[in-house]
């Protein structure tokens, strides 16, 4: 039963959110009474007041559109008669106080993870097959047929059997063999797939090594075996130097093949497999151990969000966040264009002057070249957003950024570039869902949180997502994608911080082995991003 049916998020806000389907007529909330002239959909919002063209609409404390025309109290606002509006932006010299969570439940807990060389600890435990270039992903295709499990929906090729004999023949291979896998400790082989590497400029190439080192140097990653062509702009030697300069501490085992320097293709491809598989035997030695929870780096994620994104599953996501920092974690926030309309917040929760003078370059930078191919940060709401709610990328961003919680922004980090410090991190991504999970997991992330309205088939080769649905009815007609539900917050049914709680539960378990639905189903979705592009 559902126990409430209207919400004010914040004190200041003149709209009401309809939290279930509304008939036209007289309805009331606290001293108000309001007079509804049309049916208001479940999700969509409604003004409490008379407002004048040109005024201001507020919602979660912040403004997030300006009326078209004088709109009357009790009027849905739509895409029509708002416009999406963002308050100029200044660097208060202030300090930020925020009240921590109670971690004592906590304090001490710990997950199993792969402790690495340099101090970071996996959640999983991955071989990584990387392509330099995208003239290399037929090769990789072939690899991944013949290391993979066939479930008979491709054509077999030659290499299967001779991935086949090794291991039969082999005492090595034999003696760790088991009825489910080889390799007991190696969670899976993962193949990265794209389209660069050459073609365009030097500075995607560059972009993209550095992308395909943070993969590389992932924690969730026992080594590697990368593959290049050898005349393309991506060339070994500027991979290995991206490397030194963003993990100067990361050791392990990456082997490099060079097509034009083999004598066949053939040769290639029993090389790559041949040295995997003797690399394979050494990082299968590796087993779980006992990790703190501050060894954990969480990025926070939405897509396909709805009305009750921002008031139920992204609040929750929040507390986490501000859980995980207080017990000494790491947390990363992503989707720039999500942030626009919030962003004297964001600004307002940085520890520095200049950490927030990096988040305004970077996010007018970003705008610039958005509004330079002829679009912008406010045209980020998707067809999807707007039906259910989400009417001007302000409404989407002031929901959205509770992912981030209360916690100060430690950190602002541009595109690839790594995690290193404990805390609230904000990355640089487009809102594109895939293209920032990709970016999340380059950056260090070793579990994902994604939050979505609308449902989401979203994975990622190395590093475990963890869906939430905003609504019960999403958890329960896609099920099959959906791993957690933060639909009982708007029934009233649990509060913010008791979801949170159980999500962070969640957490410990992924991160200790448990598949998520998106590894189960094997997800494993990888979009590098091309600067300014997307949205």
């Amino acid at each position: 039963m559902q126990k409430n049916r209207l919400l004010k998020i914040d004190n200041s806000d003149n709209v009401l959110v309809a939290l279930v389907d509304l008939d036209p007529g007289i309805i009331s909330y606290e001293e108000l009474s309001i007079n509804l002239p049309g049916e208001v959909k479940q999700k969509h919002k409604f003004l409490t007041t008379d407002l004048r063209k040109g005024e201001i609409i507020i919602m979660y404390g912040v403004p997030v559109g300006k009326a078209n025309w004088d709109l009357k109290a009790g009027e849905v606002i739509t895409i029509a008669n708002v416009t999406h509006f963002a308050e100029e932006v200044t660097i208060n010299e202030g300090g930020y106080d925020w009240l921590k969570p109670n971690i004592a439940q906590w304090e001490g807990r710990t997950f199993s993870g792969y402790h690495r060389q340099d101090g970071k600890v996996g959640t999983a435990n991955y071989w990584l097959f990387v392509p330099l270039v995208f003239c290399e992903n037929r090769n990789l295709k072939v690899i991944e047929e013949a290391l993979s499990k066939g479930l008979g929906y491709y054509k077999p090729n030659k290499y299967e059997e001779y991935v086949r004999t090794k291991i039969s023949s082999d005492s090595t291979f034999k003696s760790l063999a088991s009825e489910k896998k080889v390799f007991e400790n190696i969670d899976g082989i993962k193949f990265l797939y794209h389209h660069g590497g050459c073609g365009g400029t030097r500075q995607d190439s560059e972009t993209l090594l550095r992308l395909l080192a943070g993969y590389v140097s992932h924690p969730n990653v026992a080594g590697a075996t990368v593959l290049s062509l050898g005349c393309q702009h991506a060339q070994i030697s500027w991979f290995q130097d991206i490397q030194k300069e963003l993990y100067p501490k990361v050791e392990k085992p990456v082997i490099y093949l060079e097509q034009q320097k083999l004598l066949s293709e053939e040769k290639l491809i029993t090389e790559a497999i041949d040295q995997t598989l003797e690399q394979l035997v050494i990082a299968n030695k590796i087993k779980r151990e006992p990790a703190g929870l501050d060894k954990l780096v969480v990025g926070l994620e939405c897509g396909g969000s709805d009305g009750f994104s921002g008031i139920s599953a992204n609040p929750a996501v929040g507390h986490v966040s501000d859980l995980i920092v207080t017990l000494g974690g790491a947390t990363v926030l992503s989707e720039f264009p999500e942030l626009n309309g919030v962003e004297q917040n964001i600004v307002d929760r940085c520890v520095s002057r200049p950490v927030a003078e990096k988040f305004l370059k970077i996010q007018r930078a970003y705008e610039d070249k958005a509004k330079a191919v002829g679009s912008g940060f406010d045209m980020n709401p998707s067809p999807g957003n707007i039906k259910d709610g989400l009417i001007t990328d302000a409404i989407k961003s002031a929901g959205a950024a509770k992912k981030g919680g209360k916690a100060p922004v430690i950190a602002i980090l541009d595109y690839t570039e790594p995690v290193t410090e404990q805390g609230l991190n904000l990355l640089c991504t487009p809102g594109n869902d895939v293209e920032s999970t990709t970016g999340l997991a380059g950056s260090g992330a070793n579990i994902i949180l994604f939050t979505t309205g609308l449902g989401t088939p979203t994975g990622n080769p190395i590093t475990p997502v963890i869906k939430i649905s905003s609504n019960t009815e999403l958890f329960h007609r896609m099920n099959d994608l959906i791993d957690l539900d933060a639909g009982g917050i708007t029934r009233g049914e649990a509060t913010i911080e008791q979801v949170g709680e159980a999500f962070l539960e969640e957490i410990i378990a992924v991160a200790s082995g448990q598949e998520t639905k998106a590894m189960k189903l094997e997800q494993n979705d990888f979009i590098p991003w091309k600067r300014g592009v997307s949205l």
